[in-house]
């Protein structure tokens, strides 16, 4: 059964959650340019991120099997470093802590979903348009003078 929590002050578990995420997005390796954040990541700026956003982790017994950060904005709740197990990909999980983004959201009385998705990931742009985003512009990291990703939105209802 997967249990959905918070994290807070008493979480540990911060080299599981760095393994986690590096695994889920390892797949871009090669495809993406530039290369993911991810690979930025450190287990201070990891627990920095969680104490400056809020982040949600998804647990089915002691495996950590998810994960998604979310950072308040002036009209919606930005979505980052969603992230599911390799080998849980596809059972919900992602679905279940974006139920999670969408219920902060309203919370916090703002009315979207924001993220930011690769360009070349096209099939993740079509599992967020099967989820309810839309695409709403496109962006070019620093450097770039092509398009490298795009925003999609989620209207809520």
């Amino acid at each position: 059964m997967i249990e959905i929590s918070r994290i807070d002050g008493q979480f540990r578990g911060w080299d599981e959650l760095l393994a986690l995420i590096l695994s889920s997005f390892a797949y871009m390796e090669g495809v993406i340019d530039p290369p993911s954040s991810a690979h930025r990541l450190t287990l201070a700026l990891l627990a920095q991120k969680a104490r400056d956003e809020m982040a949600f982790i998804a647990k089915d017994g002691r495996s950590l099997v998810g994960c998604i950060f979310l950072k308040l904005e002036l009209r919606c709740v930005y979505v980052g470093k969603l992230a599911v197990a390799p080998d849980r990909q596809g059972k919900g999980i992602g679905r279940r802590l974006l139920d999670v983004a969408e219920t902060v959201a309203r919370e916090h009385g703002v009315p979207a979903l924001r993220l930011e998705t690769r360009i070349e990931l096209a099939a993740n742009h079509a599992g967020f348009f099967r989820w309810g985003f839309l695409k709403t512009g496109e962006n070019s990291h620093p450097g770039y003078a092509r398009v490298t990703s795009i925003e999609m939105t989620k209207q809520l209802g």
